[in-house]
């Protein structure tokens, strides 16, 4: 398994909640998808980490970051690593 960490920033987090009420079900539904957390940190900031059954379905989401748009939510970084132990 890989995952996906984002670190993001929120320019408006009202705008960011509302978001992920249509980003949720579209990564959910990308080849590979085992399970995705989005995390606020503060009320400027958050982590979302993502997990994919393989490399390449972690890339793709990585490739799809890269190139979003800035809006509610800028990345901040994008990284791919193996996942090492899960409980």
């Amino acid at each position: 398994m890989h995952a996906v960490v984002i670190k993001v920033s929120m320019n408006d987090r009202s705008a960011a909640q509302a978001q992920l009420s249509e980003l949720v079900p579209r990564v959910s539904a990308m080849p590979g998808f085992v399970a995705a957390y989005w995390i606020a940190l503060s009320p400027n900031t958050g982590t979302a980490i993502h997990v994919f059954d393989s490399e390449a379905s972690a890339q793709a989401l990585l490739a799809q970051v890269e190139s979003a748009p800035a809006g509610a939510v800028t990345a901040d970084s994008v990284e791919v690593g193996q996942v090492m132990a899960h409980a």
